[in-house]
């Protein structure tokens, strides 16, 4: 909840952030959306390698102990990232908060799967995902308590209010205990012929744990960069939408930027409770049905919503169209915290759900770029078309039109989830799987 409570202020508050670190109302907005994507994907590549990193670690000295450094780093470099005065300063405090963001999921998951009786571990894993679309409403009620400030105030505030998360670490330094489960196989990996804890040289050296690591991270990037390359700049579509929108109502300049980000706000808050929607009926199909059946059909409707959403916004009236794309595209999310711990043993476990989440992670951090990059070209053509006559009000919905379309072709990522679905096993009413034992020599 709180991780996610942290990825959404960042979200929010991104372009007044950008804008008052660049130089204030000045500065321009293409410049700031420049900005913005390379902020977003540094604090997208930050996650990966702190998933990376913080995966293994947790293999080797426990979930519990590690989750709470985590939380920790992305709760105070959070907060510090409101004290940013140059684009630099921004940028290294986001790229640390990945590091801690990044290692949360990968941690929880394998805490929480390793704990847990098979009976309660599917279900009790789709709510934890499903918390997720929690802290998103609750950075979404945030925006709007700031929404009557100056915007290039108010982002500061938002950060300050993701600190909030290290208190959490005292409870979880002082009560949460490490799962029995890992505990014998530390026990065992410490003996004579015991395996490595956290290794990634076996993680791919063994082939039984090499297969499942690539598809399961082929999975995950389908739906990472689907959800960061580009569910998460609606935005960018619904603010020019709502601007029209709130003009023809006849706002003046002082009251439509506020109502500009009670809208945003808005959009966030009915994306999300989608999203838990979404995340828990992942959950209940999962269990009937079986994982990859499920996957199946959550891409090729992620893919379709995802077109549905970039072609069809107009107005605030439309605010029904975020809860349908929130829930195809976020219920995907529960589906890799219920699959991914049930394809590797407890000693991998964190390491292993944690590469396949994360490394997409990578690959997601060019999204922003690739959206950016396809948009100008097709809006470079889009203004080129029109007759020599058109005004600014003509080349804005251009440039409007050839982002629909950049996120349109960028969205066909979740067709890449069927692709290998085929490769993964079915786990569904499986055990956990464990090592084969090591054989005696005598």
């Amino acid at each position: 909840m709180f991780d996610c409570l942290d990825q959404q202020l960042f979200i929010l508050a991104r372009n007044n952030a950008i804008q008052t670190v660049l130089g204030g109302a000045s500065v321009d907005p293409g410049k700031v959306k420049e900005f913005g994507g390379y902020a977003t994907a540094i604090f997208v590549a930050g996650w990966a390698m702190g998933g990376l990193i913080f995966g293994s670690v947790g293999d080797r000295i426990g979930r519990a102990k590690t989750l709470a450094v985590t939380v920790m780093l992305y709760s105070v470099c959070t907060g510090l990232s409101a004290l940013s005065s140059t684009f630099t300063e921004f940028a290294i405090y986001r790229f640390v908060t990945g590091l801690g963001v990044g290692g949360v999921f990968g941690l929880a998951v394998a805490l929480v799967a390793d704990a847990l009786p098979e009976s309660a571990r599917p279900k009790a894993l789709g709510m934890l995902q499903a918390l997720s679309a929690v802290g998103n409403v609750a950075a979404g009620l945030g925006a709007l308590a700031v929404a009557g400030l100056s915007p290039l105030v108010s982002w500061k505030y938002l950060f300050l209010i993701g600190a909030a998360p290290a208190f959490l670490c005292i409870f979880i330094m002082v009560r949460l205990k490490e799962p029995e489960k890992w505990v014998q196989a530390r026990v065992s990996s410490l003996g004579a012929g015991g395996r490595k804890m956290g290794s990634y040289a076996d993680l791919f050296g063994v082939p039984r744990w090499r297969k499942p690591a690539v598809g399961g991270m082929i999975l995950c990037v389908a739906g990472v960069v689907g959800l960061w390359g580009v569910g998460f700049f609606s935005p960018e579509l619904i603010g020019p939408a709502l601007d029209r929108a709130l003009r023809a109502e006849g706002l003046a300049d002082a009251a439509l930027g506020q109502a500009k980000g009670q809208w945003t706000a808005y959009n966030l808050i009915v994306q999300n409770i989608g999203a838990f929607a979404g995340m828990i009926a992942f959950s209940k199909v999962a269990h009937r049905i079986g994982r990859k059946k499920t996957f199946a059909i959550g891409f090729v409707m992620a893919f379709l919503a995802t077109v549905f959403f970039f072609t069809s916004f107009k107005s605030k009236s439309d605010l029904w169209m975020s809860a349908v794309m929130g829930f195809f595209q976020l219920g995907l999310f529960a589906g890799f915290a219920i699959y991914l711990p049930e394809l590797f043993p407890t000693r991998l476990r964190s390491t292993g759900v944690s590469f396949c989440y994360n490394v997409g992670r990578f690959i997601a951090a060019t999204g922003p770029f690739t959206l950016g990059v396809l948009q100008k070209w097709l809006g470079d053509r889009a203004v080129a078309l029109l007759p020599a006559t058109a005004d600014a009000v003509a080349k804005a919905e251009a440039k409007l039109g050839a982002f629909r379309e950049a996120a349109c072709w960028l969205s066909s990522v979740y067709l890449l989830g069927l692709v290998i679905l085929p490769f993964l096993p079915e786990t569904k009413g499986l055990p956990m799987p464990e090592d084969e034992p090591v054989a005696k020599t005598t």
